[in-house]
């Protein structure tokens, strides 16, 4: 009975120690030089899970001119990007990589990712950790929506929320805020929908400051 008792107690440490995720914040001068990536650094962290160990950075290149735009003045251009390496010994695999932009954009341009929703985590307690991006694009001269996202990566299996966040139209009516799941978000796990959905409430007043 006592070697029963001590094998379910070893048993339940170990899938406690794999349900920890844990994730240590880098800077640009931490991160291997071999590590490529565009745009400057948001947000840098590596993670060591049930998979092993990781990095994931997250950079803007903020507004830049458009290369050879079409009438030589005027337009502009922003990306965000997210990037993942595997980490084996010294060497960085890049495993899966996030881009989106707007380009050539004679009005106001934007592609931010928004501030404190960048969260390495692990909701359903297999041990796999899920990393989360949220970001908004937009090219737009008058008062509408922002085009809004959120990515999530468990593993090399992509997860998307896609919507528009919520604007004042006038003094008594707003626009936006509608969103749709992918595929993946509605036939995973309830922990991942219930996370997007308090991001997303939580960003959707179209104020990257929030």
């Amino acid at each position: 009975m006592k070697i029963i008792f001590q094998f379910i107690l070893l048993l339940l440490s170990s899938q406690l120690a794999f349900s920890q995720i844990k994730v240590t914040k880098l800077d640009k001068n931490t991160i291997p030089k071999s590590v490529k990536y565009k745009g400057h650094i948001v947000n840098a962290a590596s993670y060591i899970d049930a998979d092993g160990n990781h990095l994931v950075i997250t950079t803007e290149t903020g507004v830049v001119d458009t290369p050879n735009p079409p009438d030589n003045s005027g337009y502009r251009d922003a990306a965000v990007y997210a990037y993942h390496y595997k980490i084996t010994g010294n060497n960085y695999t890049l495993t899966w990589q996030m881009q989106d932009f707007v380009n050539t954009c004679p009005v106001d341009v934007s592609a931010n990712f928004l501030p404190d929703t960048f969260a390495i985590t692990d909701l359903n307690k297999d041990g796999k950790a899920e990393v989360w991006l949220m970001y908004i694009t937009t090219c737009r001269g008058d008062v509408s929506p922002a085009n809004m996202k959120i990515i999530m990566h468990e593993g090399d299996k992509k997860y998307a929320m896609r919507g528009e966040d919520r604007v004042q139209a006038t003094d008594t009516e707003k626009i936006g805020g509608g969103y749709k799941f992918d595929h993946a978000f509605n036939t995973g796990s309830t922990a991942f929908k219930t996370h997007a959905i308090a991001l997303w409430k939580k960003k959707i007043n179209g104020d990257i400051n929030h």
